[in-house]
């Protein structure tokens, strides 16, 4: 299969449409990460991207829309008849990098939901991505697109290092300013709980709801904790929501986090760089401070990098976990397989 470079021009997206459709398959930017696209509603085009990204089949995908009447057929009752708390974060935090889990219609595959009678939701910010989902007609099914188990690719061609020939086309947009994946909320309960965090934090969220919100137990984890198996990966777990089962994230390169202040992180990284030096490893160092926006924008795309210049452990230190901090250990912690030198 020969993948088509497409542009952000209005033809090109017409086209990019026509090809999702069609039951193709057609990678895109968002504010997060890249995705990529298939209409949600057509089994063999999501089956497809199971194929594409060789991607558990019981980990539920993400439907993409466009305006919020596209959740009439989607959701259980329509747009009208959500939860309360549902309404409230549609309106004041769509279009934007937050996906809400909901009852889902029969109408919707259970191959697009990994099995389960909810749905997962988000009408993303990027123009792009929303213009090629009007452009579909369809609700788009999008998981990030790059081999199952990979960094998640935050420009076209991180896309293409994966998937070139295994997909219809990539639209070769700019590169995603987010740079992790969305916040995932489960609001099927009587309280709202998080399945995924991301850049939209607990704290925002409970601010604009006026009622407290938590955390999924799975994403729980201590990093002081000194159990020896931190992975939470159980054969029978069934995920409400993509990245919480199977190792994420993850470059070539081993990858360890380092926890403590500035003086512990230079004497492990000094004592463990050497080690691997020794062993004939070519080790690297990512550090961002605590700041977490500049985390989130960069780690996916500094593994990636690392990986092509033949890196092979990563030395990554680990931030606060408030606020944003929080998504962007999640991920770190995934990428290293729970892997925390203290």
């Amino acid at each position: 299969m020969k993948t088509l470079r497409l542009s952000t021009s209005e033809i090109d997206i017409a086209r990019a449409g026509d090809i999702i459709r069609s039951g193709g398959l057609v990678a895109f930017p968002t504010e997060t990460v890249y995705g990529l696209g298939a209409n949600a509603l057509d089994e063999e085009a999501v089956r497809s991207v199971y194929e594409a990204k060789g991607r558990p089949s019981d980990n539920p995908m993400i439907v993409h829309i466009a305006d919020i009447a596209d959740l009439d057929g989607l959701v259980e009752g329509g747009a009208f008849r959500m939860p309360p708390y549902a309404k409230i974060l549609a309106k004041q935090m769509w279009p934007g990098p937050l996906t809400m889990v909901l009852r889902k219609n029969p109408s919707v595959p259970g191959v697009t939901t990994g099995g389960l009678d909810t749905v997962a939701i988000r009408m993303p910010m990027n123009e792009t991505a929303r213009k090629l989902i009007a452009e579909a007609g369809v609700p788009v099914a999008a998981p990030s697109a790059n081999t199952s188990g990979r960094p998640s690719p935050t420009t076209a061609y991180d896309v293409l290092e994966d998937m070139d020939g295994r997909i219809d086309a990539v639209i070769m947009g700019d590169q995603c300013d987010v740079g992790i994946e969305s916040t995932v909320i489960d609001m099927t309960g009587d309280e709202p709980i998080i399945l995924r965090p991301g850049i939209v934090t607990k704290e925002w969220i409970e601010k604009v709801l006026r009622t407290e919100v938590s955390y999924d137990n799975s994403l729980l984890i201590n990093i002081e904790d000194e159990s020896e198996d931190m992975s939470g990966t159980y054969t029978d777990f069934k995920p409400r929501s993509p990245g919480m089962k199977y190792k994420h994230y993850a470059p070539k390169a081993k990858v360890r986090l380092i926890a403590g202040d500035n003086e512990t992180f230079a004497e492990k990284v000094m004592e463990l760089g050497v080690e691997a030096m020794r062993e004939g490893l070519k080790p690297a160092i990512l550090e961002y401070g605590n700041d977490a926006n500049k985390a989130a924008h960069k780690l996916f795309a500094d593994l990636r990098e690392l990986d092509r210049q033949g890196y092979d452990i990563i030395f990554i230190r680990a931030i606060d976990t408030k606020g944003a901090g929080f998504g962007v250990m999640n991920r770190m912690l995934k990428s290293a397989g729970y892997d925390i030198v203290k």
